[in-house]
């Protein structure tokens, strides 16, 4: 056995439960909270009862394979009906060939048939029935037959299914809907589908007919599009609460806030967030050491910059063109491109975790509006030709005002070809900015975005440990915070300098900032670059603020 040896205050990794970034909460190896507490279960159970088919969705790794294996345990404990759970993933690859994909589906519910319920009739059927029916018809003869078994009605959750592909796809979908009506003695008695989208926004497109299908179409008879919400801050602190109690390692309450203002609630980065400050940290693996907010953002800087899968698949999401249609406006806090998306090209987005559920359309969290810039310009931030080192002070402080020198000549040498590689092409002079700043600041500190539709203007804070970088600083030093606003020039001049001293006096009250930079795009092709380009200092109600012209 291997054997692992530990400091006197540091705990046995091989024997501790730990916070779970991959596949389902294991109760005895991860600190969890109960899954059927994510959702309404007196809805769900109300729904299997009166026999619906439904559907359950959420954003990826969010919880719901966990709280299916959960609902499957629970209603296996009764005795009113069985239940199987199965992820059909593995007929992802069949794509549109829809034997192949039947096959696949079939052979994963005899499967996890024979596993959870000891229950060997699919196993001794499925290929009999395949080669008799077809694929067409096989699911649904199969699932009729082994539900005409056992007088028990049965109970369907399929989990992955929107992982499916086209025809294979279609067909699941229209044999479920085939036997609908011989439930529940000839057929499941409900069935819940489960994904990361809701069953309307599948636009399936079918190689065999030549056209888009949409989910709703092929699935009619759902019942309830039911979503699995992200943790609560109560349900946060008690996620964090539990390694207190197991090891005996505290958070500040200002480490508490910030796990949670970080993730909103989502429980992937939750949970990310907290296994890379207590245990990536080697430093923290002493459990007498108290997690500080320090050591929670620096989590959040090693997420963002290790790309992490969760947050890479969702950044990957960027790149489609409904997507796009959402989120761009958000970036650049401009209202007037927001009608380009339809209503379902917003839900859509939502289902995929990337804008908040309720209210003005934003980012759903401080780490995605920070993973979402970053992944837009990864591929060019690396052709930024620029050093950290160039702009710290000998006192170990930031330089914005060179920084922000720096950016205009930039700008001015490279933002129109670079903005036209570019596919957000109207959060274009953002993104730069954005870009040029990580480029520099990445060496030393780390930036705050805010951003929402309707802002017109995106908020930037840089926060910047004075001497870090030169391993000077004084312990209990507080982080220089800079603000940078940046606004596209709509209308007159005057106004907007005007509305965004106003915006950036008003950030820097609420962030502690103790300087403003406020930065204007004029991208009027016809003025020359000498009109654009300039630096003035402007005052409102005696406080500063330096605007810079682009």
């Amino acid at each position: 056995m291997l054997a692992v040896r530990c400091s006197a205050n540091e705990t046995n990794p091989m024997s501790e439960r730990f916070f779970n970034t991959s596949g389902p909460v294991v109760p005895a190896d991860h600190y969890s909270i109960p899954p059927l507490e994510r959702f309404d279960l007196d809805e769900v159970l109300r729904l299997v009862n009166a026999k619906r088919y439904f559907v359950l969705h959420a954003p990826r790794q969010t919880g719901k394979t966990s709280t299916l294996l959960a609902l499957r345990d629970l209603l296996n404990e009764g005795d009113e009906c069985r239940c199987v759970y199965v992820n059909v993933e593995t007929a992802q690859t069949a794509r549109g060939d829809v034997a192949a994909g039947i096959r696949s589906v079939l052979a994963e519910v005899s499967e996890r048939a024979l596993v959870a319920l000891g229950d060997g009739f699919l196993d001794e059927t499925w290929e009999r029935t395949l080669d008799r029916a077809g694929p067409h018809s096989a699911l649904r003869q199969a699932l009729g037959r082994w539900s005409l078994d056992d007088p028990k009605p049965l109970v369907l959750l399929i989990d992955e299914i929107d992982a499916l592909v086209g025809d294979t796809l279609i067909s699941v979908l229209r044999q479920l809907r085939a036997g609908y009506d011989m439930r529940p003695a000839a057929f499941p008695q409900s069935v819940i589908l489960c994904g990361v989208r809701d069953v309307r926004d599948y636009r399936i497109h079918s190689e065999s007919a030549g056209e888009i299908v949409t989910g709703g179409s092929a699935f009619n008879i759902k019942a309830e599009s039911l979503r699995l919400g992200d943790l609560g801050e109560a349900h946060v602190r008690a996620l964090l609460g539990q390694h207190t109690v197991e090891t005996g390692q505290a958070f500040t309450g200002a480490a508490l806030a910030a796990v949670w203002n970080q993730s909103g609630g989502q429980p992937w980065l939750v949970n990310a967030l907290a296994y890379e400050a207590c245990f990536r940290n080697k430093a923290n693996r002493d459990r007498s050491r108290t997690i500080d907010e320090e050591a929670v953002m620096d989590a959040r800087e090693e997420l963002v910059l290790g790309r992490q899968t969760h947050l890479h698949q969702l950044a990957d999401k960027l790149r489609e063109e409904r997507v796009r249609r959402v989120v761009e406006p958000v970036l650049s806090g401009d209202a007037s491109g927001a009608d380009k998306a339809t209503p379902d090209d917003v839900e859509y987005v939502r289902d995929l975790g990337l804008l908040a559920r309720r209210g003005t359309r934003r980012i759903a969290n401080p780490i995605y509006r920070e993973v979402i810039p970053r992944e837009l310009m990864y591929a060019r931030e690396d052709e930024i030709l620029q050093e950290t080192e160039w702009y710290v002070k000998p006192d170990g402080d930031l330089d914005v005002a060179g920084l922000l020198t720096a950016f205009q000549r930039f700008f001015r040498e490279h933002s129109e070809h670079w903005i036209e590689r570019f596919q957000y092409r109207e959060a274009g002079p953002q993104l730069l900015l954005q870009a040029f700043l990580q480029r520099v600041v990445n060496g030393g500190g780390r930036i705050e975005r805010e951003y929402a539709l309707g802002r017109r203007r995106t908020d930037l804070l840089i926060v910047w440990p004075p001497g870090r970088l030169k391993g000077t600083a004084e312990p209990g030093t507080p982080a220089r915070r800079y603000v940078v606003e940046c606004k596209i020039l709509r209308s007159g001049l005057d106004a907007a300098i005007r509305e965004g001293v106003e915006q950036t006096l008003d950030y820097m009250d609420r962030c502690r900032g103790e300087s403003g930079h406020l930065v204007i795009f004029d991208r009027d092709e016809s003025k020359p670059w000498e009109e654009k380009l300039y630096r003035r200092e402007q005052s409102l109600d005696g406080r500063s603020v330096t605007v810079w012209g682009t």
